[in-house]
């Protein structure tokens, strides 16, 4: 579950490849769960970020997305992916909705002056139940590399932990962050336009005001 502890806003729960099923709440579950239940938290700590937050020490909102994000494609016309379904595209698309979202927060942020910054981080390849969803070849595949090619649960909150605590980091937000370095995410995660209508959208679906307007 997220949790809400300091100045801090950790944000990782999620699903992955699970059928076509929604959440008690009528959303999409890969998008439901993955993405509109942290854009939903983040909007009801930000006051509270706000005012912890001071120009020596800034709040921190730390979202875990995926590399699966650099395939995904975010059709504003069918989040909720109706139209033709798949367990890839609609976990894909949740995890570029978080990139997105991440950026044009961290936007509103710079924008109104606030203390507050906020990140987005790839913890790589972890060995999780994340995975019990794949075809059973997979899980047997899983099984038999895990050791070698997957990291430990404790190595993939690595650059969580140093997204949150690290002072190279003080007052720097919009970041793309894996294994402890920025890198670029995908080229439409920039896209401030598509930034700007999730965000509106998410609004909507969720029932919070937009702070960003």
């Amino acid at each position: 579950m997220p949790t809400f502890a300091g100045a801090q806003a950790f944000e990782a729960a999620g699903v992955m490849l699970v059928p076509e099923r929604k959440t008690v709440d009528g959303f999409e579950e890969h998008f439901g769960l993955n993405y509109l239940g942290h854009f939903l938290l983040t909007n009801l700590l930000l006051n509270s970020l706000k005012e912890a937050g001071t120009s020596n020490h800034h709040a921190r909102v730390v979202t875990v997305s995926s590399a699966t994000h650099y395939v995904g494609e975010l059709n504003l016309d069918d989040l909720q992916s109706s139209s033709c379904y798949s367990p890839h595209g609609a976990y894909a698309m949740s995890k570029l909705a978080l990139v997105l979202f991440t950026y044009h927060l961290q936007h509103h942020l710079t924008v109104e002056g606030s203390y507050v910054t906020a990140n987005v981080v790839d913890p790589g390849v972890v060995n999780t139940d994340l995975y019990r969803n794949v075809f059973w070849a997979g899980r047997l595949v899983k099984w038999m590399t895990a050791w070698l090619f997957f990291k430990t649960p404790e190595e993939g909150a690595a650059t969580s932990v140093y997204a949150a605590c690290t002072p190279e980091l003080e007052g720097i937000g919009g970041c793309y962050l894996y294994n402890g370095k920025k890198i670029q995410s995908s080229e439409k995660s920039y896209d401030e336009d598509l930034q700007r209508k999730l965000w509106d959208a998410s609004c909507k679906m969720t029932g919070v005001p937009d702070v960003t307007s």
